[in-house]
């Protein structure tokens, strides 16, 4: 495989396993990853968390059973924040939805092989466009391992999020009415955001996906309101490199 583009700001968020240990609960109020017993994947983690997104990607596939939770993580967040190769970009994502189906086959109760799974077909969708996912079926394929998601992990704050931005997108590419057909709801989209601040009311990737969809669901009204979440967003103050990478991109588009 070739070599990743490097996490561009430093080595600032390196977790020993006791570290690690003791912010579990705030580092994973997204995700609702259970605290692994397993030192292998809790290694893979700490790579994870250090914005070493290769060698979590590694370590995890290594460490099997939970550390393939890692591996789809680490390689979803990398394929969306920096890789450059927009084909190898979609490549990962197809890669990482067809691990997190396979994991969904072993582990029916892990939330997060459903999340992943979304989330790479989701991204995945934005790349080659949403009406063109939508016309391959995997609208219905995102939104039905999203539910499951949330029906198994209620609490799964990114599962709302990205619910939420279903809902968002779709409205948003093929109007209410045909949105209706794919299962798109204005009111529930907007609830599923809500949900997710609830759940997470620290998250930056909450804030600038909310202010994303108001937008798309309300129109400029609501781009007010939109910015203020962006702002805070860009003044939250990120504990591992994937909220950096969010804090990062807030920043940016506050500046356009």
């Amino acid at each position: 495989m070739a070599k990743w583009t490097a996490f561009p700001y430093g080595d600032e968020y390196a977790y020993d396993a006791a570290a690690l240990k003791k912010h579990w609960a705030r580092l994973h109020a997204g995700d609702a990853e259970p605290l692994p017993k397993d030192d292998k994947v809790l290694a893979a983690w700490a790579l994870f968390h250090a914005g070493e997104f290769q060698k979590a990607y590694d370590a995890g596939l290594k460490a099997g059973g939970g550390g393939v939770t890692v591996a789809n993580k680490a390689q979803s967040i990398y394929a969306n924040y920096l890789e450059k190769s927009e084909k190898t970009k979609l490549a990962m994502f197809l890669e990482v939805a067809e691990r997190a189906e396979a994991q969904q086959q072993a582990e029916p109760k892990n939330a997060n092989a459903y999340y992943w799974q979304a989330y790479a077909l989701g991204r995945y969708s934005q790349g080659i466009s949403v009406t063109k996912a939508l016309a391959q079926g995997l609208g219905g394929k995102v939104k039905n391992a999203l539910e499951t998601a949330i029906k198994l992990a209620p609490k799964h704050a990114d599962a709302h999020i990205a619910l939420g931005s279903f809902h968002a997108e779709v409205i948003d590419k093929v109007g209410k009415l045909l949105g209706k057909t794919q299962g798109a709801d204005t009111a529930i989209g907007l609830k599923m955001y809500q949900t997710a601040l609830k759940l997470n009311p620290t998250s930056a990737i909450a804030m600038i996906e909310y202010a994303n969809g108001l937008v798309m669901l309300e129109g400029d009204k609501k781009m007010k309101e939109a910015e203020k979440l962006y702002a805070d967003a860009a003044a939250f103050e990120a504990m591992d490199a994937m909220e950096r990478l969010d804090v990062e991109m807030a920043k940016e588009e506050l500046e356009d």
